[in-house]
């Protein structure tokens, strides 16, 4: 729809093609159905939420940033707030009014919205003659079971990747692309709820740490000893395994080994206390404060289930142990537990749960600038059918208005801006 509308007011013709009955139902069902549309950051911010696509997104991120997103939708009457956490919703908290939003902008530009269409094939068209369509391309559809054939001068595929297939998004476009000459990254689900941990952990199911710090290990990744993604943010305990804004965000690296239990997936429970100011809480035996119990002490920073766990796990003869009288043993296996807690993951929940797709369109295969393609001229690729895919909080959705701008206008005008 940013493509659409962005390619119209730019002077072209555009005709968009929506295989659904009604556009954006994937924005209907984001955040909640409350739509985080962007980040509380700037462009460089937004960059960086992409790990090695950051370089590609930079062009059209930082002509279109958070702040040009914010300033379009309170324009078109859509008013917006920041959360603490930085995401930007719109005050309403109606994902439909963001929809609605686009729908109507992209409708006052005078584009065609051809409903229920879906495309079956991109291909470019031999030179024509005089009695033939005019156009390039040659787009083939099919419209409540019957084949048409359209034609145009330039497409913009924004056909998204494979996440939430509920919402259309099944992975349509690869084929078209691989068809044309591009390479695909294999697809695979990217902030995406984790399945493993033990009987244990899903006894905790429901429980939320506001502020924990994931990190991932790979095999692929230096020597090991550093993590490939860190990520603070909070953590869910779930009866499969693990969701929440960190366990997705480190989910995308995670699926990237060729088996996901090649990675390795750490906690730190509590971020903002070091491992020595730790163990010399842990191994005072003289002060008035040795004569807490262990769980006393991990109840000052965990909630009592995670804490009560913790105790029986590492000191299951007394789980009551007084701190003067831990030993040193369990003393080792507390700190481990609490700043390097490593956690069994052995699959995803898949792109049925999963927001975004990772992989897709090789990105050296398109320009950053106006995404056309550099292996067709007169293809322009945009959002998350790209080999893209950034943090929790609105970074995604930004990318797909920041591309789909950028391929709209390039598309209309042949320039960049």
């Amino acid at each position: 729809m940013m493509a659409a509308a962005e390619a119209a007011y730019a002077g072209a013709k555009v005709t968009l093609l929506e295989k659904n009955n009604k556009t954006g139902v994937k924005i209907l069902m984001s955040g909640g159905t409350r739509c985080n549309i962007t980040h509380d950051t700037d462009a460089k911010g937004i960059a960086e939420a992409f790990g090695k696509s950051k370089r590609f997104l930079q062009p059209s991120v930082g002509k279109f940033g958070p702040t040009d997103v914010i300033k379009l939708f309170n324009e078109w009457g859509v008013p917006t707030k920041r959360e603490d956490t930085g995401k930007i919703f719109p005050v309403s908290d109606r994902a439909v009014d963001v929809r609605d939003a686009l729908h109507r902008r992209m409708l006052d530009a005078g584009i065609r919205l051809e409903k229920q269409t879906a495309v079956l094939n991109i291909s470019r068209a031999e030179a024509t003659t005089s009695n033939e369509p005019g156009g390039q391309w040659r787009i083939a559809v099919s419209r409540n079971g019957a084949q048409d054939e359209l034609h145009a001068d330039r497409v913009v595929v924004t056909s998204g990747g494979k996440s939430w297939p509920g919402c259309g998004t099944t992975g349509d476009g690869y084929p078209w692309m691989k068809a044309l000459g591009h390479q695909i990254v294999a697809p695979r689900p990217a902030l995406v709820p984790l399945v493993g941990g033990t009987e244990a952990t899903q006894s905790l199911s429901g429980l939320t740490l506001p502020d924990i710090r994931a990190s991932v290990f790979t095999p692929d990744h230096r020597s090991g000893k550093k993590p490939k993604l860190e990520r603070r943010s909070s953590w869910l305990f779930t009866h499969f395994g693990f969701s929440g804004p960190a366990a997705m965000d480190v989910s995308g690296v995670m699926t990237e080994c060729p088996s996901i239990r090649e990675a390795r997936l750490r906690l730190d429970l509590i971020p903002d206390v070091a491992a020595t100011e730790l163990r010399t809480l842990l191994s005072d035996r003289s002060s008035e404060r040795s004569r807490r119990s262990l769980l006393a002490l991990l109840q000052q920073w965990l909630p009592s289930r995670l804490a009560g766990h913790l105790c029986q796990a590492n000191c299951p003869s007394d789980p009551n142990v007084n701190l003067s009288q831990l030993p040193g043993k369990a003393l080792q296996t507390t700190i481990e537990s609490l700043k390097r807690w490593e956690l069994p993951v052995h699959d995803t929940r898949g792109f049925a749960k999963a927001e975004v797709t990772a992989g897709g369109v090789q990105l050296s295969e398109v320009d950053p600038r106006t995404l056309e393609s550099r292996i067709v001229p007169g293809l322009y690729i945009a959002g998350e059918i790209l080999d893209v895919d950034g943090w929790i909080g609105g970074y995604n959705f930004q990318a797909a208005f920041s591309t789909g701008r950028a391929a709209g206008i390039a598309a209309a005008t042949g320039g960049t801006n």
